[in-house]
């Protein structure tokens, strides 16, 4: 089957919208296509066409992205579609392939997406580059181990004062935090703080809570209460949609008032670091039901200028010989030559310390998974004896990258 592949004209972006929530199964109000319009770059969508009908989709935003010691540019992949009616015809990596190449005539060096189905994305040189965590306590063993008296002040404010304050707040998290990326003023007003039917899921409005230390703003939490009863007693549950904390103190203060919000059994939240600090403080641990899933994956477009961008534990030099089938230009030798002033990452004719595929590198960049991880589960290969353990000596990180849903 041929298909028309190019970008999107403006005239066709509520085509585009709604055919994206068709390829997902779900339906797109005109009320959602007008705050979806505020956010997207029309210069970014690309679109196939089977004869005039328009039959898949993909977009990308440009971001900012922190990596460890820095930041590079990043395309956020997104609104990724094709129509039942045309799929496993080549639809996805026609447009994979028009989305990549733009990607680097930009200069991006990465690119990230969270996948519906992770092995679509392997194919295009993807990798598995953060983890999130998952939590579903019991609101009565909920109890954290410093009993100590509150600290600052907690309130629930509106949306504007909310879109005045709260960006501050995650920019002082997100410039710390490998994964974060930046927002606009119109994501957090379009997106973040959006409370629409699709961003409710059918549920309960969202509530907006901050918690001030000393006049300053240093957390907050966008929740939700799901309200059910069984013969007079609570049993639903509140969800925590995005929090935010700048320091432990903060992060202590924006839990407890979460905690003890009434009139619901459990409290459960999806986005939350890998590493998150409520393992270790809460009085038991287990009661979190804390487990783990597949968060952020991330693709090296240009290779050189991704290792360029972050910086390294130690200093050393490596050579990579890097497999990549989907970007031809970055397949061959790369050196890595990391010192404390800056990184150079260049093409060599040296012979390799390790070999592996764009995919696993992509793994590794922002410290999730270590060059161990990926000697225990055969994706690399330790040309030179003890390169495993050099590069995971460079290549460490002080925290776990993490990237809220964008």
């Amino acid at each position: 089957m041929e298909l028309d592949v190019r970008r999107l004209r403006e005239d066709e972006l509520a085509t585009f919208l709604k055919t994206t929530g068709t390829a997902f199964g779900d339906t797109l109000p005109d009320e959602e296509v007008a705050h979806y319009t505020k956010v997207t770059e029309i210069e970014r969508c690309v679109c196939a066409f089977d004869r005039n009908e328009m039959v898949g989709t993909a977009a990308a935003i440009s971001y900012e992205m922190t990596v460890p010691g820095g930041a590079v540019a990043a395309a956020g992949v997104t609104a990724v579609g094709v129509l039942p009616t045309h799929r496993r015809r080549g639809a996805l990596t026609t447009m994979m392939r028009f989305q990549i190449d733009d990607m680097h005539d930009r200069g991006e060096p990465v690119a990230i997406l969270w996948a519906s189905e992770a092995n679509i994305y392997r194919r295009y040189g993807y990798g598995l580059a953060s983890m999130q965590a998952m939590i579903d306590i019991e609101r009565d063993r909920a109890v954290l181990r410093r009993a100590s008296a509150p600290v600052g002040r907690t309130r629930l404010v509106d949306i504007d004062e909310a879109a005045r304050i709260f960006p501050e707040v995650y920019d002082r998290v997100r410039l710390s935090t490998p994964g974060m990326v930046t927002r606009s003023s119109l994501w957090w007003k379009h997106h973040v703080l959006l409370d629409v039917r699709k961003n409710r899921s059918g549920g309960p409005p969202m509530w907006r809570a901050m918690v001030e230390v000393e006049g300053r703003p240093e957390a907050y939490a966008l929740y939700r209460v799901h309200p059910t009863w069984d013969q007079g007693s609570p049993v639903g549950y509140l969800e925590a949609v995005e929090v935010m904390a700048t320091d432990p103190d903060a992060m202590q203060e924006v839990w407890r008032f979460l905690f003890g919000v009434d009139l619901v059994a459990r409290i459960k939240a999806d986005w939350l670091p890998a590493d998150h600090p409520l393992l270790l403080m809460l009085t038991e641990p287990s009661r979190l039901r804390f487990r783990l899933q597949d968060a952020l994956f991330l693709r090296l477009i240009d290779v050189g200028g991704a290792l360029e961008a972050r910086s390294y534990r130690t200093e050393d030099t490596l050579t990579f010989q890097v497999r990549d089938n989907f970007c031809p230009w970055n397949e061959g030798r790369w050196q890595l030559h990391t010192h404390p002033e800056g990184s150079a990452a260049t093409r060599t004719s040296r012979e390799a310390d390790l070999v592996l595929d764009a995919e696993d590198l992509g793994s590794v960049y922002l410290g999730a998974f270590t060059f161990g991880h990926l000697l225990m589960s055969s994706r690399v290969e330790e040309a030179t004896p003890g390169a495993v353990r050099r590069a995971d000596a460079m290549f460490a990180t002080e925290r776990a990258p993490w990237c809220e849903m964008f």
